[in-house]
């Protein structure tokens, strides 16, 4: 049985490859000029990720080491919802298993489509402020370094290319205009 996707017909699926955290899929499609084709998405758990304020102006970002791109990044606290059916459930869970800070308003400055050629990720944004601090509770995949720094700084890193993260970056960038009013 063959849908639509916009101006694409998908005339059959395969799933390639699926894990806990990801779903490779190719379709065969029909092209919106009429000629065959294949088109492969990846679907990805929907994710969160959590700015921290402090009254003071500081934010609390997370330094870890990336695998995929080989790297470390500085980026806002992240992870995808596991289980929970309300993105600010999963923002509260990750930002006190990544940094131990609890907050007492969750803000949440919308979605973001990380990649949308292919990768389906919807990670909602949100800007947490009134925190208190513990212990983090680490997944035993995440070695995390908590930075601190003040918020401009936080933008400078996003303008210098030094924060790379694309929700990371959005995120900063729509907490800016927010703070501003």
């Amino acid at each position: 049985m063959t849908s639509k996707r916009g101006d694409w017909t998908i005339e059959s699926s395969s799933v390639k490859y699926e894990n806990p955290w990801i779903k490779v899929v190719e379709d065969k499609v029909v092209r919106p000029d009429g000629n065959p084709g294949i088109y492969g998405t990846i679907k990805m758990l929907s994710g969160i990720s959590v700015l921290p304020i402090d009254e003071e102006g500081f934010v609390y970002l997370v330094k870890e080491f990336r695998y995929a791109v080989n790297r470390y990044s500085i980026e806002a606290a992240s992870g995808g919802m596991e289980g929970e059916d309300v993105p600010e459930d999963t923002a509260k869970r990750e930002l006190k298993e990544e940094l131990g800070i609890e907050a007492k308003e969750f803000i949440d400055l919308g979605l973001v489509d990380p990649f949308t050629s292919m990768i389906n990720s919807p990670a909602t944004l949100f800007l947490a402020k009134d925190l208190t601090f513990s212990e983090s509770n680490l997944e035993g995949t995440e070695q995390i370094e908590m930075v601190k720094m003040k918020f401009e700084e936080a933008m400078n890193m996003v303008m210098t290319g030094e924060i790379t993260h694309s929700p990371s970056c959005v995120l900063i960038l729509k907490a800016n205009e927010y703070l501003k009013k």
